[in-house]
């Protein structure tokens, strides 16, 4: 599969793989502030964004999208740096293909499987007729039946497209609801990577425990734990200055 990505900056390669119903354009910020010094290659993951969808939806499948990328694209030795799901499909691909990353960095997301917790969200979006929808207003105000807060509203309807003939998902909403549950799987118990990591947790979040840590040990041995307070699970977004400086340092 050919993914949707852009390459901005220059210097060492750095690879930002987003989150969950989200896409590249969520780290154009973020980007722009490491291509000072990096090579920033910021992906659509399957199903997302500019990328094109499949019923395929698995961390495999998700890891081996990046491998192909790299390969490609002549990637020598890149920094990946991913994002909740995003996090998932870097932890995969390093396990699998070690000698391909020369450093791994995962932001608040553990190796541990999670609960579905996303009917919510699913639900709401489900409840948009995108065929039959008139405006994004008229989006808004069907998804604030099921989610009241605006931001995470507005975070969602990007993934409404305009187009000749109407409205449509850039994302693939209905496989991404039917096989929701392969977001949540963890790694295996044998996988591993001894390569440099760095886990960035959001102090208000609760995807990375404290009881999580012998579980960082056993697949990520030479892994660095740090946490950005005041922020919850949207860490780049919500103390993007602090994240920054967290990633840079662990770089350098």
């Amino acid at each position: 599969m050919n993914l949707f990505f852009r390459k901005t900056g220059k210097g060492a390669p750095l690879i930002i793989l987003h989150g969950l119903f989200g896409s590249s354009d969520n780290w154009l910020s973020i980007a722009k502030i490491l291509e000072e010094h990096h090579t920033v290659f910021t992906i659509d993951q399957r199903n997302h964004g500019q990328s094109p969808h499949s019923n395929d939806f698995s961390y495999e499948h998700m890891a081996d999208d990046l491998k192909k990328i790299i390969i490609e694209q002549h990637i020598e030795s890149p920094i990946i740096l991913g994002h909740s799901m995003g996090g998932k499909t870097a932890m995969k691909f390093a396990v699998n293909n070690p000698a391909m990353l020369k450093k791994l960095i995962v932001v608040d997301i553990g190796p541990k499987e999670y609960p579905v917790h996303h009917d919510i969200i699913l639900k709401g979006l489900n409840s948009i007729n995108i065929a039959a929808l008139k405006s994004r207003v008229e989006a808004d105000q069907l998804l604030s039946k099921y989610i009241s807060d605006i931001g995470i509203r507005q975070f969602l309807l990007k993934n409404i497209a305009r187009s000749s003939n109407g409205f449509q998902w850039k994302i693939n909403l209905p496989i991404i609801t039917s096989k929701i549950k392969q977001v949540g799987v963890g790694l295996l118990s044998d996988d591993r990577y001894e390569g440099d990591s760095l886990f960035i947790r959001g102090g208000n979040s609760n995807y990375i425990l404290d009881e999580d840590v012998d579980m960082l040990n056993q697949h990520f041995p030479n892994h660095k734990l740090e946490t950005v307070d005041n922020a919850g699970h949207w860490v780049h977004a919500e103390q993007p200055n602090l994240f920054v400086e967290k990633v840079i340092n662990f770089i350098k």
